[in-house]
Order: C-alpha cells, then sequence, then structure tokens
C-alpha cells in the first residue's frame, strides 16, 4: 500500500474527532469533517495548494455552521449561557441553597452557584452572607463571585 496525501488528511480528521470528545464545542468535530472531504480532494489527484484551499473553505462553512446550528440543539431549554452578569437576572427572585461539603449559603444561576449577601438596606442587616436554606430572595448584582441580594417581600413572592 503506498502512502499518499489522501490518508494523512484522514489521520488529521481522526485526531480532530478525537480532541473533540474533550472538548465538546462541535469545533474539532467540524474540522474533522472538513479534513475529511479535504481527503477525497485529494483521493481526486488534485495537488497540495487545492486540498488547503479546500480545507480552507470547508472549514470556513462548517464551522459557523456547528456553532451556530447544531450546538444550540444539545444545550438545554431557558438556559441562556455566556449571560451571567450581564445584568439579565437583575430583579429574579430564587430560593437559597446549602453548599453540601462547606454549608454555605448561596443561590443557583444557569446552574452555577453563587455565594450571597445581603445588600445594604434600611430594613435588613446589610453584609450578612448566611440565610436559611429555601428563603426567597431577589437578585440585584455581582460583587466578583458573590451574588448581592435582598429579601423579597410577601408581595414579591
Amino acid at each position: 500500500m503506498d502512502w499518499n496525501l489522501a490518508y494523512t488528511w484522514l489521520v488529521i480528521a481522526l485526531l480532530l474527532g478525537l480532541g473533540e470528545l474533550a472538548s465538546g464545542a462541535l469545533v474539532l468535530l467540524a474540522l474533522a469533517a472538513a479534513a475529511a472531504l479535504t481527503a477525497i480532494i485529494a483521493w481526486l489527484g488534485f495537488g497540495l495548494s487545492w486540498q488547503l484551499l479546500g480545507m480552507g473553505v470547508l472549514a470556513g462553512v462548517l464551522v459557523p455552521l456547528a456553532v451556530m446550528r447544531i450546538r444550540p440543539a444539545f444545550s438545554p431549554r431557558g438556559v441562556a449561557y455566556g449571560t451571567t452578569g450581564t445584568g439579565v437576572e437583575k430583579g429574579h427572585r430564587y430560593t437559597t441553597l446549602k453548599r453540601d461539603f462547606d454549608g454555605a449559603s448561596g443561590i443557583k444561576v444557569n446552574g452555577d452557584f453563587y455565594r450571597i449577601r445581603l445588600a445594604a438596606d434600611a430594613n435588613e442587616k446589610s453584609g450578612e452572607t448566611e440565610l436559611p436554606a429555601g428563603s426567597s430572595v431577589i437578585f440585584q448584582d455581582f460583587d466578583g463571585t458573590t451574588a448581592i441580594v435582598t429579601l423579597a417581600t410577601p408581595k414579591e413572592l
């Protein structure tokens, strides 16, 4: 069996496909598909410059397609990844939780646990970081990785 450039493209596609198992972002999988299609270009006898041009064009089409069209199908509904901390949570009601390993009070925003601190207010002690589990709070802002909250009033429940 003679080694040709098509086999090299298939090895590159295989390595990119294996790398995708570690990342899960679908970028490496799209690049693996582009490399596999480039192997067809090499098998047809086109030169290296045409193969590289084909790889560039195929990657330019497949990567945005995978990231913008296919990846959202694998994300849970209602979760807007990448928006935490931009202000979209402000004013939403959350229920406090106790973290298992250290008993810290916090809330879960988009699936991530954040420790809490009560905001400065005339009616409550500001700076309090411990609340009973199940307390209703209204999210205000982030201070680093700490969620600044206020206690929910009965009319807000």
